[in-house]
């Protein structure tokens, strides 16, 4: 992933200086289950903890030679540990075993990490909704006003879908935690099943029930695919965000720095330049999660088509959203609200949304609901052509005057009787404001 998107803590996890530590915590471990077991001496493990070492440049310099990463890398350790004791770095082992199992550690860390991203997006988008609980704004649906919401029950949407995706983000992390020491087609012929337990207890992992050359690659398109479903959840606010800071609209804009430029040639341009960027983003989350589903299916015990592909896409898909997760934090917490406007947009469409409250009242004095349908539907066209309130429209309907009395009418039209019914939504979001 390139800079602009990385944050210091996830980039760490996948350097070229991280990987080749997480692959030596993979042979240390393996070579201590190796001196238990009484097969390796324990000098050897002894010597690979204190003097195992590696320069990534060394490892470079061999692998120009060698053209194998993993050789490469073995071949750096052992020199550095010194022989005798260097000849057993690697013992029994083929490469994805050690490559495998380290990704998995490195997996999990950054899975940690979404998970804590996603803890502060949630507590955020709840602190948010109980803010705004009573804020009254028009509902949309197809961009056309429908009925009143509150902005307080669309950050309460907002809270519960990064709440379902930090749910699924732990899920794949368990699904994930996996690793494997079976050898070159996963039947243990080199080495015994006690070591590969031993190695994963070590390292906090799970065995892989029946692994090949490789661990299952259906864990990695599981996880790929949370991910990109995570990604979803940041773009959700994102374009709503970005639909609200419309000209038109107005309601909510992103925050914008004091010294902040909009655009190079227009001075008054406010742009929804974060959340843009937030929905760009989730396009290319949702591509990594196809190149995952496509790696699964490998030849036989294992071919090598997977790995270039998760050399970019494990590593980029983490960085990125950790990105968006942030800048979606960011968004959530900085963002002007304007309850002025929502009030003003309300009026837009003089009263229209609140023809549903009509119709049922017309059907429950007795009229079919298709006559009623028609009478409040032609209303409304009159109120929106005329530029006259809905109210007084029908307050001239005989239609309506025939069945309902002027206060009646009045009464469909309260606000805060069609927004009474909001407390079960923010009953269950109580539960969102402590972590798991």
């Amino acid at each position: 992933m390139i800079p602009r998107y990385t944050r210091p803590e996830m980039g760490a996890i996948w350097t070229e200086e991280a990987k080749f530590a997480s692959w030596l915590e993979v042979e240390a471990a393996a070579l201590d289950a190796w001196a238990e077991e009484g097969s390796v001496p324990a000098e050897a493990a002894e010597a690979l903890r204190r003097r195992g070492a590696f320069t990534v440049d060394r490892i470079e310099e061999i692998e120009a030679e060698v053209d194998h990463d993993v050789i490469a890398f073995v071949t750096c350790v052992a020199e550095n540990v010194g022989m005798p004791e260097g000849r057993w770095v690697h013992y029994g082992l083929t490469s994805s075993d050690v490559v495998d199992t380290a990704l998995a550690l490195r997996l999990v860390r950054a899975t940690d990490l979404l998970v804590e991203d996603f803890d502060r997006l949630v507590a955020l988008c709840v602190a948010a909704a109980f803010r705004w609980r009573d804020t009254p704004m028009a509902g949309r649906t197809h961009g056309m006003h429908a009925e009143p919401t509150t902005f307080g029950h669309t950050c309460a949407v907002w809270a519960h879908a990064a709440d379902r995706a930090r749910s699924r983000l732990r899920r794949a992390r368990e699904m994930i935690r996996v690793g494997k020491l079976s050898g070159a087609v996963g039947t243990y012929s080199q080495i015994p099943p006690g070591v590969e337990a031993a190695v994963c207890t070590r390292l906090g992992l799970e065995v892989e029930a029946a692994s090949t050359q490789v661990v299952a690659r259906a864990r990695h398109a599981e996880l790929l695919a949370q991910l990109a479903l995570a990604a979803t959840a940041c773009e959700q606010i994102a374009l709503e965000l970005r639909h609200l800071q419309r000209s038109e609209v107005g309601e909510v804009a992103e925050p914008f720095g004091t010294r902040q430029k909009g655009s190079s040639a227009m001075p008054h341009k406010r742009n929804p330049i974060t959340a843009e960027r937030i929905c760009g983003l989730a396009r290319l989350m949702r591509g990594w999660a196809a190149a995952g589903l496509e790696d699964v299916a490998l030849w036989h015990q294992r071919d090598i088509s997977h790995s270039s592909v998760e050399r970019v896409v494990l590593p980029d898909a983490t960085i990125c959203l950790d990105y968006m997760a942030e800048r979606t934090a960011r968004l959530v917490a900085g963002m002007e609200v304007r309850p002025d406007v929502m009030l003003e947009n309300m009026e837009r469409t003089y009263g229209a949304m609140f023809a549903q409250n009509v119709l049922l009242g017309l059907v429950a004095t007795g009229l079919d609901r298709d006559p009623a349908y028609r009478i409040v539907q032609t209303a409304a066209r009159q109120a929106f052509e005329e530029r006259r309130h809905l109210r007084e429209v029908l307050k001239e309907t005989p239609a309506v005057t025939d069945a309902l009395t002027p206060a009646e009418i009045d009464a469909l039209f309260d606000t805060d009787r069609m927004l009474g019914r909001l407390d079960p939504v923010f009953a269950r979001l109580e539960d969102l404001r402590t972590p798991g």
